[in-house]
């Protein structure tokens, strides 16, 4: 498939209109209440029954499977919303942490952090080679109200440091991926992104799916089994 060969190349890829005007208005219901004033998402999104229904949906699953295989699972979910009581800017960067059952201490995990009550650890780059993210729009996301820009390619260097983001962005033509309602942007975690505030005053919402086909050591449990 088309987006399986340039996720391989480039570490993201694009699909529009994966879902239908019906299914955003199901999922923007769905999550609504949850979004508290002022704050610019929700963590554990999976606990939701319309989100993880999305997850194992087949418009998903057909995207998904392609890259990481039958086996892969949901692992981790979150919605971003960028609005003018929450807007704000991403720098560039890798996702590096995984969501877990409990702490555990294993070579090559770590550092170990808690987020909303869930324990987080930086796994070993072969871990998050596994893995997938699958961003649906919820909301048209376009160059005035924070659209992702990313670095094709960096996928493939491995876990960076601040020193050498910083070397790497300053030189390397970055692509913007806007994204209508309704479509999706697939990325693999170790490559390199970023987003601007939004300078328009609307709702810029994103249903953020990690997917791994990945099995953690012995002792230890991705938190959404």
């Amino acid at each position: 498939m088309l987006h399986q060969r340039q996720i391989a190349a480039d570490g993201f890829a694009v699909t529009e209109k994966v879902l239908p005007d019906a299914a955003i208005a199901t999922l923007i219901a769905a999550t609504g209440s949850h979004l508290e004033h002022g704050r610019g998402g929700i963590r554990n999104l999976l606990a939701l029954g319309a989100v993880a229904r999305l997850a194992e949906s087949q418009a998903i699953r057909d995207l998904v499977e392609p890259v990481l295989g039958a086996d892969a699972r949901a692992v981790r979910g979150t919605l971003f919303d960028k609005t003018p009581d929450a807007n704000w800017k991403v720098p560039w960067h890798q996702d590096l942490s995984i969501a877990v059952q409990q702490r555990v201490d294993l070579d090559g995990y770590g550092p170990w952090s808690v987020k909303a009550g869930v324990v987080h650890v930086q796994p070993p780059v072969d871990i998050l080679e596994k893995m997938l993210a699958v961003r649906i729009h919820l909301d048209d996301c376009h160059e005035e109200n924070g659209v992702v820009r990313v670095i094709p390619g960096s996928h493939a260097i491995g876990r960076l440091s601040v020193e050498k983001i910083g070397e790497i962005t300053a030189i390397a033509r970055s692509v913007s991926c806007p994204v209508r309602a309704g479509g999706v942007l697939l990325m693999r975690p170790l490559l390199l992104h970023a987003s601007s505030a939004s300078s328009v005053p609307s709702h810029r919402r994103v249903i953020h799916v990690d997917y791994a086909s990945a099995e953690l050591p012995a002792g230890l449990s991705w938190f959404q089994k």
